[in-house]
């Protein structure tokens, strides 16, 4: 569990890492560089999980090695109430979610903690709208949660 407490705002008790895939720690269906770095030292101390249609089919393979939970959810269903639900099975209270898509922004906005990565294919308005933090890259958005100071001053009032 990660302990983060932010004057003024409050404390976050972080069991569970919720992210997307594409757009989020993928582009073009290929992890981002240093991602599997972040993701492995983080899974020391809190559960993640990476929900996603695999458009590109290729997440499995890209963490064949990592300790990491995939859950690939069937594009018949949609993901934008699956993702949202997820979270909330997860116990909301104790999640962190990353995500940039339309399909993020419900999951974004339960999470306890919803953070949005802008990046090169942009980010929806509606996860914007709906996440406590944006940021440029996945990677800063790891190191959010890696060493939480920047956090901290982002969110404290």
């Amino acid at each position: 569990m990660l302990k983060i407490e932010v004057p003024g705002y409050k404390t976050l008790n972080i069991e569970y890492l919720v992210l997307d895939f594409n757009g989020t720690v993928a582009k073009d269906g290929k992890i981002i560089n240093g991602v599997k770095d972040k993701l492995d030292k983080l899974s020391k101390n809190i559960q993640i999980h990476i929900l996603t249609s695999d458009t590109f089919g290729t997440v499995q393979e890209q963490f064949s090695d990592n300790k990491i939970n995939i859950e690939i959810i069937d594009s018949e269903v949609g993901s934008i109430d699956y993702k949202k639900e997820f979270i909330k099975k997860l116990n909301k209270e104790k999640v962190i979610a990353i995500g940039n898509g339309n399909n993020d922004s419900k999951m974004l906005k339960t999470a306890e903690l919803g953070i949005t990565i802008i990046g090169e294919e942009g980010a929806a308005i509606s996860s914007i709208w709906n996440s406590e933090v944006a940021v440029n890259n996945i990677i800063d958005a790891l190191n959010l949660i890696i060493k939480p100071k920047s956090l901290i001053a982002t969110l404290r009032r």
